[in-house]
């Protein structure tokens, strides 16, 4: 049913209300009409496809499209890419390699001139120092040092400084300054953290890069001298020091500082004394011993890979530097029958074999008891290849300094053979060296 609307009193019945109106086209152009919802009141982007509808079905609400416009892994992509939510800088672009929001917060850290960017960074630094976390505290610091490193200002600084009026030359000493006391501190103070962190050798070139700063700077020679302390240049600390102290000679830190390099070196110098001592005595000892080798006649020979003995080796006892001291060998006991073997670690020249073989005797392994002091033989390997037969009485001392038999790599081997079997086992090793 239609609706009929009473006109009024002083209405044209001239009109023509069915011919439309006449509209200006630049009026429509810069007619206003109010906003409506669209993707960007969305929180993410809303693809066509999703607002489809078959007519019978009410579209969405922009924030609704968004979300059901996309997975659940899309949206966590997308979320990574907003400063709030965002763990990591590796994903932070978005699909046209640009991300608008992250950009500029970039941009408000490094407003305003390089001294005042630079400040900004020292400031969070000594923040940092004072928790003592160190390691953040290091990295403030050297953002500030890079920002006063740059020679150029950024294209919008130098836009903003085109329209404003050349700054005056006192103005520009005046941030030169500013911008050198900086500096200097991002310098010594980083020079600290690196100290904390064991650094040294970085802590040396961060006091260095503030000594030419400002040659005055006690700080800078005291935190070198404990880094050069740290790697025992007890020379380099000291000067360092003694420059501090010259500059402030009541600094009580210094002070202290100067008294340990004093005990520093003196200690070091200990060590080294004792230990110059010691290579003396090694030295003094291995010619002693190579001295009664010679007198004795016994001959030694080292091999490419000999053997590790650990603490067992040739030596002279009681007095390794008295001719009149004995020799005393270490000696590998061989049971080439049944393939086994015992050490002595120190066999005097003047035992005999039997001697060792009291205490070694019964030997575990031996259950027929074939190894017994009288039923036994005792055989040294010669040079050439031969054996020699070590008498029961005989010495050792005496066996070694006879020709043909040398000590190969510091040690002596004794064969220790069954005597029903010694026969035959000397057989069997000739013709097997034959083959050879």
């Amino acid at each position: 049913m239609s609706r009929v609307e009473e006109l009024a009193d002083d209405f044209d019945e001239s009109l023509n209300l069915n011919v439309p109106p006449e509209t200006d086209p630049m009026t429509l152009r810069n007619l206003s009409l109010p906003p409506t919802a669209t993707s960007q009141s969305a929180p993410f982007p809303i693809r066509p496809k999703s607002q489809a509808h078959d007519g019978t079905t009410p579209s969405l609400p922009p924030q609704m499209a968004s979300v059901r416009s996309h997975t659940a892994d899309e949206i966590v992509q997308m979320m990574s890419r907003t400063p709030l939510f965002m763990t990591s800088l590796e994903n932070s672009e978005g699909e046209d390699g640009e991300n608008v929001e992250l950009e500029a917060l970039r941009a408000l850290q490094y407003e305003g001139t390089p001294a005042e960017v630079a400040r900004g960074f020292k400031e969070q630094g000594n923040e940092m120092t004072k928790a003592k976390m160190w390691k953040d505290g290091k990295e403030f610091y050297t953002k500030g040092l890079a920002v006063l490193s740059q020679k150029k200002l950024s294209q919008t600084q130098k836009h903003d400084r085109q329209q404003e009026s050349p700054p005056t030359a006192e103005e520009v000493a005046s941030e030169a300054r500013k911008e050198t006391e900086l500096e200097e501190a991002c310098f010594v103070n980083r020079a600290l953290c690196n100290l904390e962190l064991k650094n040294y050798r970085s802590t040396t070139l961060d006091c260095a890069s503030t000594l030419r700063l400002n040659p005055r700077n006690v700080k800078a020679y005291y935190r070198s001298s404990l880094a050069l302390l740290a790697l025992d240049k007890i020379p380099e600390a000291s000067d360092a020091c003694s420059r501090g102290l010259t500059i402030d000679p009541t600094n009580p830190a210094l002070q202290t500082l100067a008294t340990k390099i004093k005990a520093r070196e003196t200690h070091l110098a200990s060590v080294q004394q004792k230990k110059s001592e010691r290579e003396q005595r090694a030295q003094k000892e291995k010619l002693m011993l190579a001295t009664a080798l010679r007198a004795r006649n016994i001959q030694t020979r080292t091999t490419a890979q000999p053997p590790d003995l650990e603490d067992a080796s040739i030596h002279l006892s009681p007095d390794p530097l008295s001719p009149t001291s004995t020799l005393h060998f270490p000696v590998v006991l061989l049971y080439p029958l049944h393939a086994q073997s015992d050490f002595v670690k120190a066999f005097a020249e003047t035992d005999i074999v039997p001697q060792h073989l009291e205490y070694i005797f019964p030997l575990p392994w031996d259950e027929e008891h074939e190894y017994e002091i009288g039923g036994v033989e005792y055989h040294i390997e010669t040079g050439s290849g031969g054996f020699v037969k070590v008498g029961k009485n005989v010495s050792l001392g005496k066996v070694l300094g006879s020709s043909g038999v040398e000590v190969v790599d510091g040690i002596v081997k004794i064969n220790v053979v069954i005597k029903s079997r010694s026969k035959a086992w000397i057989e069997e090793m000739k013709a097997r060296k034959g083959k050879r």
